[in-house]
């Protein structure tokens, strides 16, 4: 089968197209035909830097990236009950570790895989799985959002923020969303309340009393988020678990709760993204796509840091 390999970190010309065998399932997976995957920021991250390809990968070389899929299910281990030949799935496989989505073939446990709605397409369902993931468990699992809840969602328009929007207007928050005037438009017809344009604005100085932070930035933004938070609610940070001492002693006088999460596969929030998708309560935004041989300008595309939704790849 046609794969992505890594060697070393570095430019995206170390993504490395080669031929290697079709991977064997054990009896708790499932074999997937890979019609789409999702190209995120971690990806791009394990491809750049050696310190993340170790986080994540130790030692092991060669490597497959990627995490998100959505494509056919040809083979079933034999404990596996859910899934059948010719289902369609989609999933973030593996995560924290390898999820070798790079390829035409993916061995992938059944535990993180959701049967792909026929109102979605194997891009959708692909942009949803890290994403979505992402954006519900910050929400849900650590935030605890509850209706009437205001919410502040930073970066938006990106792929994350997009899907968060999303889902905190399905749990009756107030959502404000941060993102440039570009994405104002876009920003409101995935379910903010009111836009905040970060080039012209500081929301530190607009908003105040805010319940949930969702912050997918860091540096100043957390440092000013701590400002707008009412004491006793939370930022759930997400790109980096090393926090500013002077951030958590802010924080800390402030009685304002800040943690790191990172996403994890499971079948809970899976199944879920799954089933907000067939409700249509969360859409997708998928905003180019690219050919497997193009993968690597599908990289160069994420490391923008433009993207509005997400970027996928058709293998």
């Amino acid at each position: 089968m046609k794969a992505v390999i890594l060697n070393e970190a570095g430019g995206v010309e170390n993504l490395q197209f080669t031929e290697i065998e079709k991977p064997m399932i054990s009896d708790n997976e499932v074999l997937v035909k890979v019609i789409s995957i999702s190209i995120n920021p971690v990806d791009v991250k394990a491809r750049g830097y050696e310190g993340v390809l170790n986080w994540i990968f130790e030692d092991k070389r060669p490597v497959i990236l990627g995490w998100d899929i959505s494509g056919e299910v040809i083979e079933t281990g034999k404990n596996v009950t859910e899934f059948k030949t010719g289902d369609e799935v989609f999933g973030m496989v593996n995560f924290f570790g390898s999820g070798k989505a790079y390829a035409e073939y993916v061995a992938a446990p059944a535990a993180h895989l959701a049967l792909k709605p026929e109102n979605t397409t194997h891009q959708q369902a692909a942009a949803a799985a890290m994403a979505a993931s992402t954006a519900y468990q910050a929400l849900v699992h650590v935030a605890k959002i509850k209706q009437g809840d205001k919410v502040l969602i930073h970066a938006a328009s990106g792929g994350v923020g997009h899907m968060a929007v999303q889902i905190a207007k399905h749990f009756g928050a107030y959502v404000i969303g941060v993102s440039s005037a570009k994405n104002r438009n876009f920003v409101l017809s995935s379910g903010a309340d009111e836009h905040i344009d970060y080039t012209t604005e500081n929301f530190r100085d607009k908003l105040q009393n805010i319940d949930v932070v969702i912050d997918t930035i860091q540096g100043e933004t957390l440092q000013d988020s701590v400002d707008v938070v009412r004491r006793h609610g939370i930022i759930v940070t997400l790109p980096s678990p090393e926090i500013p001492e002077e951030v958590k002693t802010k924080a800390e006088q402030k009685k304002v709760n800040i943690e790191f999460m990172m996403v994890e596969s499971h079948t809970k929030t899976i199944r879920e993204i799954s089933d907000l998708l067939k409700k249509t309560i969360l859409k997708p935004a998928v905003y180019k796509t690219f050919s497997f041989e193009d993968i690597r300008n599908a990289h160069l595309e994420v490391e923008t840091n433009h993207v509005v939704g997400k970027v996928i790849v058709n293998i």
